[in-house]
């Protein structure tokens, strides 16, 4: 028989320490000086934001007794290797088809001389007290394209594993009897809401856009919405939180690439970057078409 009851006790029970701990963490950034780049900021993101959702999950299976099954922690990668291969190569080719479309409606923002490639080698030069190297920075933006590709998914498997421990393993199950659009379209919401005070700091979009910060929040919902229904998809298919974990940290490692590509100030809304309204249009494609494929979300 198929299970159409919603357990809203636990999903409020989650929500509340989800958003709890993490804002906690982020009002404590807010006084200390905001997302400022150093270790302590690194740390308090990684390992107290990002980890919220992981501790939201445990914390509410022990105090509400619900037991361990249905983790989603078994790999299943006979059942789900595509999946795992998917999330893992399509993040870079969303996120290279985004910046092609933004540059090509707004070419002013293009650098063509990769102006940033070459001040990131002078300062790195500069720590050695060397000339900087005589590369083309097409070299460099080949080897960090594979770095992000390749290795980027591994090294922030942890941190990443500590948000879809508990949006993917816990908060979706805990949705889908609402049906998998309307579970995508909750998760989309939450997530995105969950990340409002980094927005409201500057995480993504920075501080110079138009309505700031009530329309960087309305992306960021947007984005955690399509975002959110790519990976839903994958774990739905895959059968573990696994491919999930994959393709967030794809993501995250290839977000910056747009860095070496700009000049200017561009509308971050907008883009260049996957986070923007036009840097997501590729995964927002794909992210349509898996919501309107109604057995595209079903269990």
């Amino acid at each position: 028989m198929e299970n159409n009851f919603v357990d809203w006790k636990r999903v409020w029970i989650y929500i509340a320490f989800a958003f709890g701990i993490a804002w906690f963490v982020a009002l404590a950034l807010y006084l200390t000086g905001g997302l400022t780049p150093t270790p302590a900021t690194l740390i308090a993101l990684g390992g107290g934001y990002m980890l919220a959702p992981a501790l939201a999950h445990i914390l509410t299976r022990l105090i509400t007794r619900e037991g361990w099954q249905g983790l989603y922690l078994r790999p299943n990668f006979k059942k789900g290797w595509l999946y795992w291969l998917i999330c893992w190569i399509a993040p870079a080719l969303f996120t290279f088809l985004g910046m092609g479309l933004f540059f090509a409606l707004f070419p002013q923002y293009y650098d063509p001389t990769f102006s940033a490639v070459t001040k990131l080698m002078e300062q790195s030069a500069a720590t050695t007290g060397q000339a900087p190297p005589a590369l083309d920075p097409w070299v460099i933006i080949f080897s960090q394209t594979l770095t992000a590709v390749f290795i980027a998914p591994i090294i922030n498997a942890i941190p990443i594993l500590g948000e879809e421990f508990g949006w993917r393993a816990y908060l979706q199950p805990k949705l889908m009897p609402l049906g998998g659009r309307k579970a995508m379209i909750a998760m989309g919401v939450i997530w995105g809401l969950w990340h409002a005070p980094i927005i409201a700091m500057g995480h993504n979009y920075g501080t110079n856009y138009p309505g700031v910060p009530w329309t960087g929040i309305l992306a960021m919902i947007w984005v955690m919405f399509i975002l959110g229904t790519f990976l839903g998809w994958a774990t739905l298919r895959g059968g573990s939180v696994w491919p999930a974990v994959i393709g967030h940290g794809a993501f995250n490692g290839i977000a910056g690439i747009y860095i070496f590509f700009t000049q200017g100030t561009p509308n971050t809304l907008l883009g260049p970057s996957a986070a923007g309204l036009i840097g997501s249009w590729a995964v927002a494609l794909v992210a349509l078409i898996i919501f309107l494929n109604r057995d595209a979300l079903e269990p």
